[in-house]
């Protein structure tokens, strides 16, 4: 009776790991001659490509060099699209120098190509629709890449760590940059958010070291916690009367803002969300009924001489009797006069002068002189 629990217990184990071995349910060459492993989808009606085996690390690099991947594959008589590139699929293929995604795919998985080091450059096509998390972490040798029009949220740490990205295209399709999507993306100069994007994750551009400007479109409303902290080559921020509240740590670190313009839009600014912003010299606050806060949003220095606080006219009782903003020893009304904005419309026949009469083409950081068409004046502060 022993000996035959044995041999069962044997069978069965033996039975499962070829199972395991072959946890994916077809693989087929391509024209080219490189197999690719796939998965039934959909009621086994689709393909999405998947790695080797029982999980993506029982081997290594089962994919090198150029790969394409076809958009219909024929198997035991039968044609199926591929449509999506599951979790995983080429994760760690650090061999893998190309990939070509068919427009067939309308999905990028989570973690499907990170850890692949020799990719430099992708096309994601137009039919894809979503990125998954961590697609493209750590892919350190990829140097640019353009997001389709089609895709609407770029997944939490999608390009984590892809140091050597220098540009990034973000289509008006998107409506959420996720957590830590861009974090260490030390490499990139300048991103253009676009109008469609509604709120930036934690950390989403966090220590993208090499960021001198951003710009954040109205349609923003929050700014998540650590979302551009560390990004010190920073120069200038404007936030957007859209935005309602900016995260714990958002601008930490920027040492190297000069300025910043807080609209009357927020309603909360959390724990040392410009801390260590050195170098701020001045703080532009169109908040009228400022709220408390810990005292610790800025950085030390800030509070010092060193910054002014410019607050709405009327107003300077008020922020020195609210817990945070009183910490600011130079607290200067604006004019009552400034205008805090201006349509395009009504400046395109206007000039600037700056205040000692001098025509200037563009509006410069402080007050300023705007003549209309119609003769009058206004005092504009940027």
């Amino acid at each position: 009776m022993k000996k035959l629990n044995i041999t069962f217990l044997l069978t069965m184990l033996m039975s499962m790991v070829g199972l395991n071995a072959s946890a994916h349910d077809i693989e087929v060459k391509n024209a080219e001659g490189v197999t690719i492993y796939y998965n039934y989808i959909n009621n086994s009606t689709e393909l999405a490509v998947t790695y080797r085996g029982s999980y993506s690390s029982s081997y290594s690099n089962e994919y090198m060099g150029n790969v394409v991947i076809p958009e219909s594959v024929t198997y035991n008589g039968n044609i199926y699209s591929v449509t999506s590139i599951g979790d995983y699929a080429f994760e760690g293929c650090k061999g893998l120098t190309s990939i070509t995604i068919p427009n067939s795919v309308t999905s990028i998985g989570y973690g499907a190509f990170s850890s692949c080091s020799g990719l430099t450059s992708i096309t994601i096509p137009n039919s894809v629709t979503s990125i998954g998390e961590g697609a493209f972490s750590d892919c350190s040798g990829l140097t640019s890449v353009t997001i389709p029009n089609g895709v609407t949220n770029i997944g939490n740490r999608a390009f984590y760590d892809c140091y050597r990205l220098t540009s990034i295209t973000i289509p008006n399709s998107v409506t959420s940059i996720g957590s830590d999507a861009f974090f260490y993306c030390s490499r990139l100069t300048s991103v253009t958010i676009p109008n469609s994007v509604t709120s930036i994750g934690y950390g989403a551009f966090s220590n993208c070291s090499g960021l001198t400007s951003v710009t954040i479109p109205n349609s923003v409303t929050s700014i998540g916690n650590w979302a551009f902290s560390g990004c010190y080559r920073l120069t200038s921020i404007t936030i957007p009367n859209s935005v309602t509240s900016i995260g714990i740590e958002a601008f930490r670190g920027c040492s190297g803002l000069t300025s910043v313009t807080i609209p009357n839009s927020v309603t909360s600014i959390r724990n040392y969300a410009f801390y260590g912003c050195s170098g701020l010299t001045s703080v532009y606050s169109y908040i009228e009924n400022p709220t408390n806060n810990t005292g610790s949003n800025f950085d030390n220095s800030n509070y010092s001489n060193a910054t002014t606080l410019y607050v709405p006219y009327g107003t300077k009782n008020k922020y020195l009797s609210t817990t945070g903003w009183k910490n600011f020893v130079n607290i200067v009304e604006m004019d009552e006069t400034a205008v805090k904005e201006i349509s395009a419309s009504n400046t395109n026949e206007a000039k600037y002068y700056s205040l000692d009469g001098k025509q200037i083409s563009q509006p410069q950081k402080g007050l300023n002189i705007l003549k209309m068409s119609d003769g009058t004046t206004r005092k504009v502060m940027k």
